[in-house]
């Protein structure tokens, strides 16, 4: 498919000031933008100027919440060339987020086509600092102006481009997570393994009353018995006790990170003990009043490794000190060389924007 490109005039060309920056509020010059009609596919593949669009106050989308997301970032090398992580990943997720929502299925290589396209064309927006980054939101929703409850038959996919701080704006210091006893995320067999909007909206209550609180994020237990641990609103999460590293195993109400996934390979290959596993709030309770428990961090694309300083379940406290431990440190630091292109990218996870 060709990819029709229209520049904006006089763009901005880079953001003005990378030392103060914060994270999805400012947006680079052009986006990226496909449709989608039964029928005729996926097609009005188009790189345009960031703008606003245009859409009927019956799309569907608006009204059913048919739609899903992506979060990527590009990360500015030495040499001054363009990094992505494991982009083919997020793609491969958005389709699984797809199938889920009843959206159709988009070709995830032409979709990277697409990005590095439009990263060549907004390069100079990808700050220079190491630990910034340019976060990337590929995203797909409803456009069918009807309100009969169906599956939509048409559908737009975008992508725009953010310069990104890091998400908590203080790198590996830690942050303090509440853990949520009254509302749930997700249960099985519902959303919680797609990424789509609603699963965010419904979280949006419990992290006010977490702030309220001045912790940063919801640690959510299962929505069945309300005890297993699944996830932190943004991240994932692991435990280290017993020698050993514990994260909640996928059920199909967790998301499935891609660092979570890069960061179990990476604990293993240094010969740690991962165990994906159900586990309880009781069980890490105990752990931390037996001095068992000596890390806990979270894991995503937004946050990369976020230590865990403070967790607050019912009305106990646990401390487990400022900054990240051991094993964060030692994922942040592989994690953060290989996105920034100074370390040995053995695995190949990391795709490189061409030069045009």
């Amino acid at each position: 498919m060709k990819i029709d490109i229209q520049y904006k005039e006089n763009p901005q060309g880079k953001i003005l000031d990378e030392e103060n920056m914060g994270f999805g509020d400012t947006f680079t010059d052009h986006m990226f933008t496909m449709d989608y009609v039964e029928g005729k596919g996926w097609h009005n593949a188009r790189i345009t100027p960031y703008a606003p669009i245009s859409l009927m106050p019956s799309a569907m989308g608006l009204h059913y919440g048919q739609t899903v997301f992506e979060g990527m970032k590009a990360y500015r090398r030495k040499d001054g060339k363009i990094n992505l992580f494991r982009p083919l990943e997020n793609f491969k997720r958005l389709n699984r987020s797809n199938e889920r929502i009843c959206i159709p299925k988009i070709d995830e290589e032409f979709l990277l086509k697409a990005l590095t396209k439009l990263l060549q064309i907004d390069g100079g927006w990808v700050p220079h600092v190491k630990y910034k980054s340019l976060y990337i939101r590929p995203f797909i929703f409803a456009t069918d102006p009807q309100l009969g409850l169906r599956p939509a038959k048409e559908f737009k996919l975008m992508i725009i481009m953010s310069p990104a701080d890091t998400y908590y704006g203080r790198g590996l210091e830690s942050i303090k997570i509440f853990v949520e006893n009254e509302y749930v995320r997700a249960v099985r067999g519902g959303m919680g393994e797609a990424k789509t909007g609603g699963n965010y909206a419904g979280s949006l209550k419990s992290q006010i009353d977490a702030m309220e609180e001045n912790y940063a994020q919801v640690l959510w237990l299962d929505g069945v018995e309300r005890k297993y641990i699944e996830e932190v609103g943004a991240m994932n999460i692991f435990f280290v006790l017993d020698e050993k590293i514990i994260t909640p195993q996928l059920n199909g109400s967790i998301l499935p990170g891609i660092t979570r996934k890069s960061s179990i390979e990476l604990l293993r290959d240094e010969g740690y003990t991962v165990e994906e596993k159900r586990i309880t709030m009781e069980e890490i309770a105990k752990a931390y009043d037996e001095n068992r428990l000596t890390e806990i961090f979270g894991t995503g694309t937004a946050a990369v490794i976020s230590p865990i300083g403070q967790l607050k379940w019912k009305d106990k406290v646990m401390k487990l000190g400022d900054m990240g431990g051991e094993v964060a440190s030692l994922l942040y630091q592989k994690l953060t060389d290989l996105q920034w292109g100074d370390g040995k990218d053995e695995k190949n996870w990391i795709y490189t924007i061409p030069e045009e």
